[in-house]
């Protein structure tokens, strides 16, 4: 906005400086519109959704629709919700000292009416940012009209002011996000009695507040979360509040694993210890992916919960906490995550996850047998198998490997000095470090064992592979 128009500090030099005034809804189309022609993201910071979500958003907002998104938990609809903040001007006017942002060339509240019949085109003005005309409710069944739309202020009545006077209303979220964006999270959750009223505020610009009839024509682009089940199947969605909503988008989590190591190593927050240095190799980072990938698919997960990107990035986290935990103690100055510590994820995954299993079964048996299974198709997907055969050979012959979590990486840099081969083939895999190294032994070991070509046996927190004959 150009820098003479935000100098205004009357609406008479508002006008003077040529500002405009225009709906939010007009608003947010010309800065959608804007970002298309210059090839800028409609939704910055969400990955995944470029060629399916983001180009139904943009649509919506184009068409100046009311926005529901549908999906199960960690599908980051909270986060795209509050992006849409960044497609409203960075400041705008309102007349100064109002609760309802109200417009300097058309105000609704009696309290700027009032003072612009007073004083006119001398009337000031103040300037808030795009963040303040924002306002955002997780749903509740305890949520209440005054919550949303507002209520009597006794104070003001003890001062003197009727119940009939409009300026005895103290106002709720919506009518001081009036002129901007309004996020309701979980919106099945909201009482019928509640929809009402807001249905009442949005479609009919007034609302009944203790029998005073407030009209308050509020301009609010209406965004809400839920979960499809409870939205879709339920019946807990007054129908004319529905109808209010121009556009049903359905997120979904990401379809590919690439996509899905992308938001991981983009949303985890690694701590930075002295001295140590995290290094994490991709066939790990893709068997965390395809772990949530297959639980999202899993007869044994609860679906309508949904497994969440947090499960992935928590996975992760605890994942390098592991292998730094084990770099301290054995003073080296890399710490990378092996194989044999994905059994530390199953806490986070289980915390992450509802399981749909029968009393004998084990949630740490279900969440491990998805861990093996997605380390497995990773195995598949990096291993070169047509030498294989070579290293099941020389099992055969009598190899046997000892490893575990506890050993030092010395101890896997022994066996691939000893077995050049082995060495041969985890190179690829690894980096130089002997921590990587013995990252990517334990794992060609750990999937020649569940693609039954070798047999394993633990003794005492040891692993031993040999050869199935």
């Amino acid at each position: 906005m150009a820098a003479e128009i935000t100098r205004a500090s009357t609406i008479g030099e508002l006008r003077a400086a040529g500002w405009e005034s225009r709906s939010v809804r007009t608003e947010i189309r010309d800065n959608v519109l804007a970002r298309i022609s210059a090839e800028e993201p409609i939704v910055a910071s969400v990955l995944g959704y470029e060629d399916t979500i983001v180009p139904q958003i943009a649509n919506a907002l184009i068409a100046g629709h009311n926005l529901i998104f549908l999906g199960e938990r960690g599908q980051a609809k909270s986060r795209i919700i509050r992006s849409l903040v960044e497609l409203l001007d960075e400041w705008t006017p309102i007349i100064a000292g109002s609760e309802v942002n109200d417009d300097p060339y058309h105000p609704v509240s009696a309290y700027a009416r009032g003072l612009v019949a007073e004083l006119g085109e001398q009337t000031k003005i103040a300037w808030i940012s795009r963040n303040d005309r924002y306002g955002e409710k997780l749903a509740t069944p305890d949520t209440s009209i005054a919550d949303l739309i507002g209520e009597v202020d006794p104070i003001k009545i003890a001062e003197g002011r009727y119940l009939s006077d409009e300026l005895t209303i103290h106002y709720g979220l919506v009518p001081r996000t009036n002129r901007g964006i309004f996020a309701i999270n979980e919106l099945p959750d909201l009482s019928e009695r509640i929809q009402v009223g807001l249905l009442n505020i949005l479609e009919e610009r007034d609302v009944q507040i203790r029998g005073h009839r407030v009209r308050l024509p509020v301009d609010v682009l209406l965004v809400a979360s839920a979960n499809p089940d409870d939205y879709t199947n339920r019946g807990r969605i007054i129908t004319p509040l529905k109808d209010r909503f121009g556009a049903q988008i359905r997120t979904h989590y990401p379809t590919e694993v690439a996509t899905e190591v992308a938001i991981i190593l983009a949303e985890a927050e690694i701590p930075e210890i002295n001295g140590t240095e995290v290094r994490v190799p991709r066939f790990l980072l893709e068997t965390i992916a395809r772990l949530s990938q297959f639980a999202r698919q899993s007869q044994r997960i609860n679906q309508r919960s949904g497994v969440s990107l947090r499960a992935s990035i928590s996975n992760y986290e605890t994942l390098v906490a592991a292998s730094i935990a084990r770099a301290v103690r054995q003073r080296d100055v890399i710490a990378t995550p092996r194989p044999s510590d994905l059994v530390s994820m199953l806490p986070s995954m289980i915390g992450k996850v509802e399981i749909e299993a029968l009393e004998h079964d084990d949630d740490e048996e279900i969440v491990l047998a998805l861990v093996h299974t997605a380390l497995l198709a990773t195995f598949k997907e990096s291993m070169p198998i047509e030498r294989l055969g070579e290293v099941i050979g020389e099992f055969e012959d009598g190899l046997a490997v000892e490893v575990g979590a506890a050993l030092p990486a010395s101890h896997y840099e022994d066996l691939l000095d000893q077995h050049p081969l082995l060495n041969e083939i985890v190179a690829p895999l690894s980096g130089t470090s002997a921590p990587e190294r013995a990252s990517a032994l334990e794992f060609l070991l750990e999937g020649l064992y569940l693609s039954r070509r070798l047999s394993k046996e633990l003794v005492e927190g040891v692993v031993s592979y040999q050869s199935r004959s």
